[in-house]
């Protein structure tokens, strides 16, 4: 398996950076796209790597903000064929609030009805490779960079977001913010045994540019520690300043930036 991030926060080659995610994921059956980035940078990017985009088969988007999903439109538009699994809820209305301001950062939902999209309702079998899982509670662990956001209803309660397990030789996670909590979402795919786990935490809120209190990420770090058998690859919306506080003896954990490539064998 190999898992290429096509979109992120920080590039060190010569992919173009970009707020949002967009991993390429290569396995036995399946070519993916984990997430397709806030806009045209996931194809530019694509094409600068020889990755033939019409090939995708399946597609996960990983939650409802339009960083993770802006360019379904464009997706579209070249590939008549993959299936695109998206939780039902990641349709409705959300909000990120700044100040007294209230932007968009929904997906547009006339999308919902295209022929190529699959609703899902919670957790989900696609096949013996690919499951699909939610997180019920973000409780423990939660995240004040999450204040921000809300749906139609208030605060937003992230039921639109899921995580994606791969099963192959070796067993990988796949987040994408992890609004419900890195340490949620990794307790729960317990039962399925990852040996690595690729997402970001959301420690870190882009419109104030804060982090998180230096607490929780001590808290964080403590219980990463039990997964000491995992290696770790942040990104995106866990930040920087986060990873650097967070890696600092916690040595399976890593930064996955624009146009790098992990292998799992």
């Amino acid at each position: 398996m190999t898992i290429t991030a096509l979109v992120e926060n920080k590039s060190d080659c010569e992919l173009k950076a970009k707020h949002g995610l967009s991993l390429y994921i290569e396995t036995q059956k399946h070519k993916i796209l984990f997430d397709l980035g806030p806009d045209s940078t996931l194809f530019e990017n694509a094409a600068a790597r020889g990755i033939n985009l019409s090939d995708i088969d399946t597609v996960v988007i990983s939650h409802g903000h339009v960083d993770h999903a802006g360019a379904l439109k464009q997706f579209l538009q070249i590939n008549s064929t993959a299936k695109i699994y998206v939780q039902r809820r990641a349709f409705e209305r959300h909000y990120s609030k700044f100040l007294f301001f209230k932007i968009n950062v929904g997906i547009d939902p006339k999308f919902q009805k295209h022929p190529q999209i699959i609703l899902v309702d919670g957790d989900f079998l696609i096949d013996e490779e690919l499951q699909l899982f939610t997180v019920e509670s973000s409780n423990r662990f939660y995240s004040p960079a999450n204040n921000s956001l809300y749906d139609q209803n208030g605060r937003d309660s992230f039921s639109h977001e899921h995580n994606l397990i791969i099963k192959e030789k070796k067993t990988v996670l796949i987040m994408g913010c992890g609004h419900t909590g890195v340490i949620n979402i990794l307790e729960k795919a317990k039962k399925y045994q990852p040996k690595a786990c690729v997402g970001g935490y959301h420690l870190f809120n882009p419109m104030t540019g804060q982090t998180v209190p230096a607490a929780l990420l001590d808290a964080i770090k403590d219980e990463l520690k039990k997964y000491s058998d995992i290696e770790l690859y942040t990104c995106h919306c866990t930040g920087m300043k986060a990873f650097l506080y967070l890696s600092e003896g916690l040595f399976n954990l890593h930064y996955l930036s624009c146009g790098q490539t992990i292998e799992i064998k």
